[in-house]
């Protein structure tokens, strides 16, 4: 009886959900596409992801040690940023500049603002980006079977045919995470099975961007289909933009920011003067949110009184 008579604070619903099993559900998630891209590329690759991941808890420990703080690395989230960047990166990147990257992502876009759930843009993927700019040669150049190739989508920008069928299983040179669209759906429908993430956000996205190339490409399915398999599209519809922290809560904000996000990608993609475009329309998406959030937050029912 006492027990029914207990008062307490809110939140008075309760989830056995935590910030760990999340982070752990995602991880999980990612693991089909690290495995191929380890298989596909070698030892190298497993070394990247590793040291990355590695880079990336002990930046967040040291970093949290030194100023005094809660030490967090075991929620998982340090090692969640270290195993995205490490997927968008080359299988045979020299090993300094991942971890470079993961430095940045931890320190100066994480805990400079304050942390899980303060970064106003997803770490991982400020990090690809910084790397991006700072080694643009080998942040671009990738590898398959000892050969140096350009990936599917340069391809086809430059008016070359493509294998789709090769795409969709992942025969093809690109980013050790990327590569692979069977092993990404598999982490995806893990994590949708889990209830980690919700399909609004990715199935807007990939929508709008298929969409888009229709419109301003080309009227061929096969020329979508490479869009849509190749570049890291699906990695980034399922697993970057659905980040809980630098996405949009409400429901009609995360179809807004789903259809801003295929936008930019068709933009970057068709028009600019890069065949990828993911990372940076997430980046300027997620900078967006709280203007998306401002004008999708739901009517509240009911009106305040009049004062007395």
């Amino acid at each position: 009886m006492s027990r029914l008579l207990n008062v307490s604070s809110s939140p008075h619903v309760r989830d056995t959900v935590t910030t760990n099993s999340i982070m752990y559900d995602v991880l999980i998630a990612m693991l089909p596409a690290a495995a191929f891209g380890v298989f596909q590329f070698g030892l190298h690759a497993l070394l990247v992801i590793l040291i990355t991941m590695a880079a990336c808890a002990l930046s967040e420990y040291i970093y949290e040690y030194a100023m005094k703080k809660p030490i967090t690395i075991a929620d998982g989230s340090a090692l969640v940023t270290g195993m995205i960047l490490a997927l968008n990166m080359p299988a045979d990147i020299p090993l300094w500049i991942p971890v470079l990257g993961g430095v940045f992502a931890i320190i100066v876009v994480k805990q400079l603002y304050g942390g899980l759930g303060q970064n106003f843009m997803n770490p991982a993927l400020a990090g690809r980006c910084f790397l991006l700019i700072s080694f643009a040669g080998k942040m671009s150049s990738f590898t398959l079977d000892g050969w140096s190739g350009a990936t599917p989508l340069a391809q086809l920008k430059s008016g070359q045919a493509v294998d789709v069928a090769a795409m969709f299983v992942g025969r093809i040179p690109g980013t050790i995470g990327e590569v692979s669209v069977i092993a990404l759906l598999v982490g995806a429908a893990y994590m949708v099975a889990k209830k980690v993430i919700s399909l609004r956000i990715p199935v807007t996205y990939i929508l709008t961007t298929a969409i888009f190339v229709f419109i301003f490409g080309q009227q061929d399915l096969s020329f979508v289909m490479a869009h849509i398999c190749g570049g890291g599209l699906i990695f980034g519809a399922f697993f970057m933009a659905t980040d809980y922290v630098t996405s949009p809560i409400t429901p009609n904000g995360q179809i807004v920011f789903g259809v801003l996000l295929g936008i930019l990608t068709g933009l970057f993609r068709l028009f600019g003067g890069s065949a990828e475009g993911v990372s940076y329309a997430i980046i300027i998406s997620n900078m967006l949110v709280p203007l998306i959030e401002k004008f999708t937050l739901p009517t509240a029912f009911g009106k305040e009184g009049k004062k007395s």
